[in-house]
């Protein structure tokens, strides 16, 4: 039996942790707790088998005594950072602890209700500038914003914006973790946090490569929920309207408020990129050399507006990392760079007259299709299962390939030297790296034909080298590593398309931009910024929300036309309602566990009471009569049976003790 084994059957104590703790000490006590829980290497799914009975104890204990709005979120943090930590030594334990907190969460998730994962997945962190003070924690179950948004307010705060570049920093364990000893206005245990300071549990899991949890059957009944705009983080636009989630209503909520919905925003962007398509043939097609036509003139305004809203998108994001996550977005920077490049080197032609410059800027112009025509189809390759596992795949060998790249151009080089300096007289350099090149490509023959008039004597045994090595070894065992690449991410298809899909999903909604425009409508947005000169926050916040409303007053006529055409055709004249007690049908696959029945609702939902609705107790009329006698009778059962769970409790934790005395022994 191994030493750690004696050590890891149960925690010498569990983290104590109050509702109103600050998140830094909240790490801090579950980081010291998974410290001393793990200290050998163990994957995650022996977490879910043979080694269950190490997280039971602090299951049960977060399930039934702490009410932290942010536990889950804490419990994702440490993911990421044990991982990071990972990175650097290598033993396996640290990834152990991160799968220990992402199973933990995974388990903590599905023992609650509906109503109570809503409130902990979408909770946003918010990090105080001070740290350690108990005022500014005592309300943090609460989800209102301690401050006003402005329109620019991005998805970090701008000292998380500086700390997120390097997410090397490391926690800081204290030697007590009873709640008592903590000292949470530690820098370090700062910096941890405030990297993720205005994220939700939702985004924390994304950026920390969670992607177990992200699959998990509730989780994505809520991502669902907010693609479909059942979940919704906006409920008026108002000048005082703060960002919080809440259950969609329909005759409650502006109309405004569903050009935030995801599903629709990624149907107004294949629109959009579909008339930057008939833009960009047009250009093509005419190629005019001398005059700009207003063909060309819409494709700069799309150039323009879409660039413009890849830099929102980017700022909404407020770290490279997660910005990233989204397979899409290299495609849009190369999409936006070949645009810029195209219009600077055609300004350029037409104010010199010069015939070369404009036909190289058409010839860049050409490129743009090779991104822009698979944009087009990201929403479909994306959501599709096939495609959304595919995606992945992709990324993943392309990694690959260019390390491996990296060894194949080191021989290249080598041997380019060689032949072109026993070749000089009979071969320039450029021949001979083209007839390289073709050899490396598959033409042996040629090579052999002209070993001869490289060198006589070392011509065909260094062109027999360079074809083994190029054709036989290097090629084989490209193929090899990239066939391993594809296999291991095969082996777990689900869990990466359904992380591609959260991630998707997650970049179009948690924006906190109040007024979001669509593109090319974003650039009447660009036009008010000079009003900041004159107007004050608030004045001009009221001017972009009546811009919003008298330029996209038709998609949300389209988009309410369609919910009415969806909500008759599945028979629900109450609207979307996801969880509501006013929706007539429960959403697919919907089903209440044992536990979510016995457990009262700890976190109050963000929504707002349904209007119009009376959820006070069913008044005496509606009520079956029950007798005297029989509620005496049910008294006795229920208290009968509260002394039969007191005593086996009682025996259950006699047994654990037992268990713990005899480990130390």
């Amino acid at each position: 039996m191994e030493p750690s084994t004696v050590k890891t059957s149960l925690p010498a104590q569990l983290p104590r942790i109050r509702k109103n703790e600050p998140f830094n000490a909240l790490i801090q006590k579950l980081a010291k707790y998974f410290t001393d829980l793990v200290v050998r290497p163990i994957t995650f799914e022996e977490f879910r088998t043979t080694q269950d009975h190490l997280l039971t104890p602090l299951c049960r204990h977060l399930l039934h005594d702490v009410h932290h709005p942010a536990l889950v979120a804490g419990l994702l943090v440490l993911k990421g950072h044990f991982v990071t930590l990972e990175a650097d030594e290598e033993q396996g334990i640290h990834a152990a602890r991160g799968f220990a907190c992402e199973a933990v969460a995974t388990r903590f998730i599905i023992g609650l209700a509906d109503r109570e994962i809503i409130d902990l997945l979408l909770y946003e962190l918010e990090i105080p500038e001070a740290p350690g003070v108990e005022s500014q924690g005592a309300d943090d179950n609460q989800p209102e914003l301690a401050s006003p948004l402005t329109e620019q307010s991005p998805l970090l705060s701008r000292s998380s914006l500086r700390s997120r570049g390097s997410y090397r920093s490391r926690l800081t364990i204290p030697e007590s973790y009873d709640g008592v000893a903590e000292d949470p206005s530690d820098t370090t245990d700062a910096e941890l946090a405030d990297q993720f300071d205005g994220l939700n549990a939702l985004e924390i899991a994304a950026v920390s490569g969670a992607k177990k949890f992200l699959c998990q059957k509730q989780v994505q009944r809520i991502i669902n929920a907010i693609w479909t705009g059942d979940i919704m983080f906006w409920s008026k636009l108002s000048a005082d309207a703060q960002k919080k989630a809440q259950i969609y209503q329909r005759k409650s909520m502006d109309p405004f408020c569903r050009l935030r919905v995801p599903i629709y925003l990624k149907a107004f962007e294949v629109l959009f990129f579909v008339a930057f398509l008939a833009f960009y043939y047009a250009v093509l097609m005419q190629r005019s050399f001398y005059s700009v036509t207003t063909a060309e003139v819409f494709l700069y305004i799309w150039i323009a507006s879409f660039a413009h809203n890849e830099i929102g998108e980017f700022w909404d994001a407020g770290t490279t990392t997660f910005y990233l996550a989204d397979f899409w977005s290299l495609w849009d920077l190369f999409v936006i760079g070949i645009g810029v490049a195209f219009f600077i080197t055609r300004m350029i032609g037409l104010h010199q007259g010069n015939d070369r410059i404009i036909d190289t800027s058409f010839d860049i112009l050409a490129l743009e299709a090779l991104f822009l025509i698979p944009r087009i189809c990201s929403p479909l390759l994306s959501l599709s299962p096939y495609f959304g596992t595919l995606l992945p795949c992709l990324t993943v060998m392309t990694k690959d390939f260019l390390k491996f790249l990296s060894l194949v151009a080191i021989l290249y080089c080598g041997f380019l030297s060689t032949f072109c300096l026993l070749g000089r007289g009979q071969f320039t350099s450029r021949q001979m790296a083209l007839i390289l090149t073709k050899v490396f490509f598959g033409s042996s023959y040629l090579g052999f034909d002209i070993s001869d008039k490289i060198s006589p004597y070392l011509g065909l045994p260094l062109m027999l080298v360079f074809i083994t090595l190029t054709q036989i070894l290097l090629i084989t065992s490209l193929i090899s590593i990239l066939s391993n690449s594809l296999s291991n991410v095969l082996s777990h298809a689900r869990e990466e398309y359904l992380y591609v899909y959260s991630v998707f999903v997650l970049e179009a909604s948690t924006s906190n931009r109040l007024t979001y425009f669509i593109p090319p409508l974003n650039l009447f947005s660009l036009a008010l910024r000079p009003l900041r000169l004159f107007l004050s926050s608030e004045q001009l916040r009221h001017s972009r929300i009546v811009v919003l409303k008298m330029t996209h007053l038709p998609h949300v006529l389209l988009i309410n036309l369609y919910e009415k055409m969806q909500s008759v055709r599945k028979g629900n004249t109450t609207g979307f309602g996801f969880g509501s007690p006013r929706s007539v049908e429960k959403p697919p696959g919907w089903k209440r566990s044992v536990l979510n029945k016995r457990l009262p609702s700890r976190y109050p939902l963000l929504a707002p009471s349904p209007q119009g609705v009376d959820q006070s107790p069913a008044s005496p009329s509606t009520q079956p009569s029950v007798s005297a006698a029989a509620v005496k009778d049910i008294k006795a059962v229920l208290d009968q049976l509260t002394t039969q769970i007191e005593q086996l409790r009682g025996m259950v934790e006699e047994q654990e003790r037992q268990i713990q005395v005899n480990d130390d022994q």
